[in-house]
């Protein structure tokens, strides 16, 4: 078998995360790793003939991807993936790895289809590895929507990044209280949280480190110096080259703020290194941060490919 490059994370790297250590018992079901629990999804996508495509698709359930589509009106060059979870949701015991690889001027877009389900968990805990790698010039948006951790939940997920100097990735992390009206309320009643990104320029050299962990019991999250009586919480990352991020900084700057009236603070700041922005977002509802993230997707797409974002479905 051939090792995995170093830049890489993997589910072994992350069952050795010491925040994990209270949380190793064996589910009573299913024990942790069985078969039907570990999920893998593998996506290259490269260009060929003039156009971004889909090239290699490789899923074990419960992770699916069925097909590229192109159905966003202000960049139909633009394939999209939507990943689903055949099993309803993110269990006790689940290993997740996703690895999306995106060619030399190549662009995609990868979403879930819904919200990512965190259920509520007795033992054990879920893990997801995503490893993502832009080639010279590459576009990516990686746009998972939200995630509703159940009460009990031990959720950790890293996302590691190789990156050329000329590419671009956008990349969110959305994340709600819980499920705020069922039984009476589970607003930050998870065990723990947490978000780790590591980003690495081609030959294996780290540029930048971010880690979140997010401990209710440790620290409540409803003091005032934490999130101030807000719910809702999502970050935008957008590594790009030093002239588009400054184009970025410049107009998005416009959109963040306080405004406790509305339940919303929002801000921005540079990465070190000149390699991107960091844009964070906190609100009452989840769709006021939606939004928020939105406006900065927005900005970020429109002065790294010139192209703007559709109109958002009815639905919304």
């Amino acid at each position: 078998m051939t090792a995995a490059p170093a830049w890489q994370t993997s589910i072994a790297h992350m069952e050795r995360l010491a925040e994990l250590d209270n949380y190793r018992s064996q589910p009573a079901q299913m024990p942790a790793a069985a078969p039907g629990k570990v999920g893998r999804l593998q996506l290259r996508f490269e260009r060929r003939q003039g156009r971004s495509v889909l090239a290699h698709l490789h899923r074990v359930s419960p992770l699916l991807v069925q097909q590229a589509l192109y159905w966003d009106e202000a960049m139909p060059e633009l394939p999209i993936c939507m990943i689903l979870s055949v099993g309803g949701g993110t269990l006790q015991g689940d290993r997740l790895s996703i690895e999306v690889d995106v060619a030399a001027e190549t662009c995609a877009h990868v979403t879930t289809q819904g919200a990512t389900r965190l259920h509520a968990m007795d033992a054990n805990y879920a893990l997801q590895a995503q490893n993502l790698a832009l080639g010279p010039r590459a576009y990516l948006e990686y746009l998972p929507e939200v995630v509703i951790p159940f009460r009990d939940t031990r959720y950790a997920s890293q996302t590691h990044v190789l990156m050329d100097e000329s590419a671009t990735l956008v990349l969110s992390e959305f994340v709600m209280p819980g499920r705020v009206h069922h039984a009476g309320g589970e607003c930050f009643k998870y065990r723990q949280l947490s978000f780790g990104v590591r980003v690495f320029r081609p030959g294996g050299r780290a540029v930048f480190s971010e880690k979140m962990l997010i401990d209710p019991a440790l620290q409540p999250l409803a003091l005032e110096s934490v999130m101030h009586g807000l719910q809702t919480f999502g970050t935008l990352l957008v590594l790009t080259p030093p002239d588009v991020a400054q184009r970025v900084r410049a107009r998005a700057r416009v959109v963040c703020g306080v405004d406790l009236a509305a339940g919303l603070i929002s801000g921005l700041c540079d990465l070190p290194g000149q390699i991107g922005l960091l844009f964070r977002v906190a609100g009452l509802s989840s769709e006021q941060v939606r939004q928020q993230i939105r406006q900065c997707w927005q900005i970020a797409r429109e002065e790294a490919v010139g192209r703007t974002l559709p109109t958002e479905f009815a639905w919304r």
